[in-house]
């Protein structure tokens, strides 16, 4: 019994370990993109809290980006790879303290359902590196009702 436990446990922690290293080179959105790197070389271009977000799809803390009250006009691009992903023209202050879209340009992002809470959430990507830029929820504005509940660090603001 003892024997395969330790066999059980060994390929659990193997996979576990394959699974990581996988979504770090992949984006923490899993499967293929444009725009690969090694855990290495996303770890050299991002910071500790820009890594722990875009690639381990962790949350930075609310009210800390100072994107969440631009309102200047331009357009949001992927941290990871430079990609358009929202206008400022579907902005809206949605205040939960995290920049808030009611509408992604055409393209720009990936969905995929995120389990880890005791409920079902919307996870969004960039489609270019899969790098995790937030949650879409159903309590936006007209014209689509959707929040496109952003984190700062996952975005570069370019002025129009």
């Amino acid at each position: 019994m003892q024997r395969r436990y330790f066999i059980t446990a060994t390929a659990a922690l193997a996979a576990g370990s394959l699974t990581a290293l996988s979504r770090a080179a992949t984006g923490a959105a899993g499967g293929d993109f444009e725009v690969t790197r090694t855990e290495a070389e996303w770890r050299a271009m991002l910071s500790d809290a820009q890594y722990d977000v875009m690639r381990e799809e962790g949350t930075e803390r609310a009210g800390s980006s100072p994107l969440d009250k631009n309102y200047e006009d331009g357009t949001y691009h992927c941290r990871g790879c430079d990609l358009p992903l929202y206008s400022s023209e579907t902005k809206f202050d949605s205040g939960t303290g995290w920049p808030s879209f009611y509408q992604s340009l055409p393209g720009a992002i990936g969905t995929k359902d995120d389990r880890k809470f005791l409920f079902v959430r919307t996870e969004c990507h960039c489609a270019r590196c899969g790098s995790h830029l937030g949650h879409i929820f159903d309590d936006g504005p007209a014209p689509t009702g959707k929040r496109h509940c952003l984190n700062g660090v996952s975005l570069v603001f370019r002025a129009a």
